[in-house]
């Protein structure tokens, strides 16, 4: 996944920063935004508005000072929203941010459900 954030808050009122990623399909395209959405709602700082999840063909959240655009590859390289911030400071992110994610090296306990009682 080639993610990118511009930094476009001395080139815009909108927002601070601008984040363009991409997925292979539009059920990759749902999964990435469902994601983002859960993230930031687990941290109580949930998405402002979420608009394109019908057709997960371009999802864009907006989350207040950052606007986080979901593409799928054919839609992104179609319309070249990096092209258009040629002019805003990219932002370079630590590579394990942008690494594929791998299983955990320790291993997950789940307590065992325990049994029902009968009566």
């Amino acid at each position: 996944m080639d993610v990118f954030v511009f930094d476009v808050g001395k080139l815009t009122s909108v927002a601070d920063y601008l984040v363009i990623c991409s997925g292979e399909s539009d059920r990759q395209v749902l999964a990435i935004s469902d994601n983002i959405d859960h993230e930031l709602s687990a941290a109580r700082t949930p998405p402002l508005s979420i608009e394109g999840a019908s057709t997960a063909q371009w999802v864009l959240l907006d989350c207040g000072d950052v606007v986080a655009h979901v593409f799928r590859s054919d839609i992104r390289e179609h319309y070249g929203l990096e092209k258009l911030w040629i002019d805003a400071k990219r932002v370079r992110l630590p590579a394990r941010l942008t690494e594929t994610p791998i299983a955990p090296s320790t291993p997950v306990r789940v307590a065992s459900p325990r049994p029902r009682r009968r009566g």
